[in-house]
């Protein structure tokens, strides 16, 4: 249930979801390995503010990259990529792993945790942009795809079954209980 809000922020298209999981992983991975290397060094008094200006450092690095070499993305993600600062999984992982383990141990627990949460991202991105548009759509986002639309539920003859209350605020929370209601479903059997 972590780190809810972007994940219902960005997941009205595939694409938006896949540069968020990339970009959450060079931030997780980036700053658990830099927090377990530094882990004997940092006096625990200032753990956390520490772990928070590691973890700045590295989703300021990953805006100007974004900004610089993939703008729609950047532009899609808006404040949600600074947020990733005060991100309850990252700061979780480097409170709870990354400031006990070795440098290894760490890439290899901030790399499954990403792995994990561009899943969740991606489950409930294709939910919606299917619901909510009608179509996928790749290459809005990533300037080195061509530029192509699926119809799933929105053809060219009119036809058109989509309902945009999936595409907002209100069909993201719909489809994230929807999938957590499964999730208990299958843990209580």
């Amino acid at each position: 249930l972590l780190g809810t809000c972007p994940a219902l922020a960005v997941t009205t298209s595939i694409e938006q979801a896949i540069g968020m999981g990339i970009l959450f992983t060079i931030v997780l991975v980036g700053s658990s390995v830099l927090i377990s290397l530094l882990r004997k060094v940092i006096p625990e008094e200032v753990e956390t503010p520490a772990y928070i200006i590691i973890i700045a450092t590295f989703v300021t690095i990953v805006k100007m990259l974004s900004e610089a070499f993939l703008p729609a993305l950047y532009e899609g993600l808006g404040v949600f990529l600074s947020l990733l600062v005060v991100n309850c999984i990252v700061l979780g992982r480097a409170e709870a792993f990354a400031k006990s383990n070795g440098v290894y141990d760490s890439f290899l627990d901030a790399l499954g945790n990403s792995v994990g949460y561009l899943i969740a991202l991606l489950i409930i991105a294709v939910v919606r942009e299917i619901l909510g548009t009608g179509v996928l759509t790749f290459g809005a986002v990533f300037p080195f795809i061509p530029k192509t639309v699926i119809p799933v539920l929105k053809y060219s003859s009119g036809l058109d079954f989509s309902i945009p209350l999936f595409a907002r605020p209100a069909g993201g929370f719909i489809v994230y209980g929807v999938v957590e209601a499964c999730i208990a479903a299958h843990n209580w059997h």
